[in-house]
């Protein structure tokens, strides 16, 4: 396959930051493993992706105008796709809050890297569907995290 960008073909992902933080994965990082993501489940260049980059307090403002929750959260996603849709063209958002990165990544034992492609696989998983706030749906959601994680080369059982 030739690295010419006109041949390359990927799901197209968008990434954008509102702040900066110090040995934070970059765009391209994000990137990277948002394509990894997005390609073990089965989605290739028809689909698109946006990854904003925020901070605690950005996200904070966000999950409590959209979700009624005052408080910081790791990660949101705001999908795009109706239920039982083919997941192709705009999938949707997500919301990556980097101040979460190296504290929930101390707290589970993994490296900000690990830490950040759990979060892209929650979120991702959230854009098609998923839903972890009812017993069924969440044992359903927690394997298909667990499969994508171990796929994508992850130690051991995550959360």
């Amino acid at each position: 396959m030739s690295d010419d960008p006109a041949t390359t073909r990927g799901p197209a992902i968008l990434v954008s930051s509102e702040c900066a933080r110090e040995g934070s994965p970059s765009a391209r990082e994000v990137e990277a493993e948002a394509a990894a993501v997005l390609g073990a489940l089965g989605l290739g260049d028809e689909c698109e992706l946006s990854v904003l980059l925020v901070d605690d307090g950005r996200i904070h403002e966000l999950n409590r105008e959209w979700r009624d929750r005052d408080r910081p959260t790791d990660v949101l996603s705001f999908p795009q796709l109706e239920p039982g849709e083919t997941p192709r063209g705009p999938l949707g958002d997500v919301v990556l809050n980097l101040d979460a990165l190296p504290r929930q990544a101390a707290e589970h034992g993994l490296s900000q890297a690990e830490e950040l492609r759990f979060l892209l696989i929650h979120a991702a998983l959230h854009l098609l569907g998923h839903d972890h706030h009812e017993p069924d749906p969440r044992a359903a959601m927690e394997a298909e995290e667990q499969r994508l994680w171990s796929e994508l080369g992850g130690r051991g059982r995550i959360r």
